[in-house]
């Protein structure tokens, strides 16, 4: 494997969790979905012990529950073994072009989170996906969530474009929303 790193900040997209068979592939945990969209990136970037390194991905599949996959230069059930726990990333460039107010989740986590009054309420520290629709994890300010009854110091926001959220600012990095404080879904 060839020492190089992705252009920009590596974007973590799986793990390697395993070994299948004897002849070098791996079982692969993905992030991505649906699971195999991983197989989807080529080359992926292995974070070893010293540093990352550009892997051509020869071949892969579903196997089951899980996602097995053959990397260039990994030959037999050692070489694949010492992967386990690695890293799977990609590079920037490698991701779909999203059009015009579609926005990947790495994109919305840490921006500032205000309300239509202009009032900020904290900062999106992460997203989830639940059966109705996306939800934002907002880590509050410390003054707003003084405020609050619960004093909780998180408060979880639909991700509902035009219903709740009302604008989109990646270059500003905020996020303004139609959200009352007393409700936390």
């Amino acid at each position: 494997m060839k020492n190089t790193a992705p252009e920009k900040k590596p974007i973590i997209v799986g793990q390697i969790s395993g070994v299948f068979g004897v002849h070098g592939w791996v079982k692969v945990f993905s992030h991505t979905d649906p699971r195999n969209n991983i197989l989807k990136y080529n080359p992926w970037f292995i974070k070893q012990k010293d540093g990352w390194k550009a892997v051509k991905l020869l071949k892969g599949r579903k196997q089951g529950k899980t996602i097995v996959a053959h990397l260039e230069n990994i030959e037999g059930r050692d070489a694949a073994h010492s992967l386990i726990g690695c890293d799977i990333a990609i590079d920037e460039s490698q991701l779909k072009k999203l059009e015009v107010g579609d926005f990947y989740w790495r994109d919305l986590e840490g921006l500032k989170v205000y309300s239509t009054q202009n009032e900020e309420l904290g900062t999106i520290t992460a997203m989830m996906a639940t059966g109705a629709n996306d939800v934002m994890v907002v880590k509050l300010t410390s003054e707003f969530a003084s405020r609050r009854k619960d004093k909780d110091d998180e408060m979880l926001i639909p991700y509902l474009f035009d219903t709740v959220v009302k604008e989109v600012n990646l270059e500003d990095g905020l996020i303004k929303v139609d959200w009352d404080e007393e409700f936390d879904g």
